[in-house]
């Protein structure tokens, strides 16, 4: 099964200093299944990426999608509702988180990989009482 990363998880890759991007690295190199996140995760870690780290470190992530190094999952009109929704039902969320959650279900994933444990995890699903939250 395909693994999804949270814009705090694309952001750690990219950032040497960032405390959790020893435990993303290796995470990620341990993983055997391919890694995708959605359309919304990319121009939030994008900006991050660009304002803290510059522009050729936004430049290498926008070229690992392009190498399909790492997939971008569309939002489907079900996605764009369900997103809504759980905006209304959690305040503190998003939309950005609210859209990973909503492709996350659609999707059926029983994990998302996460830096965002405050956000997530009060989340119930529609499809399992929780979330695993990676690493």
């Amino acid at each position: 099964m395909p693994v999804l990363l949270d814009t705090g998880i694309v952001y750690a890759l990219a950032d040497r200093d960032d405390d959790w991007h020893d435990r993303c690295v290796a995470y990620v190199r341990g993983l055997r299944e391919p890694v995708f996140t959605t359309v919304t995760v990319i121009p939030e870690a994008a900006y991050l990426i660009r304002d803290r780290l510059g522009r050729r470190a936004e430049q290498s992530l926008i070229r690992s999608i392009a190498d399909r190094e790492l997939d971008v999952e569309d939002l489907s009109d079900a996605d764009w509702e369900r997103a809504a929704e759980l905006m209304g039902k959690y305040p503190d969320i998003g939309f950005v988180d609210a859209s990973v959650i909503a492709v996350a279900e659609r999707l059926r994933l029983s994990s998302i990989a996460t830096t965002d444990r405050r956000h997530f995890t009060p989340i119930k699903p529609r499809h399992r009482p929780s979330f695993g939250l990676k690493p």
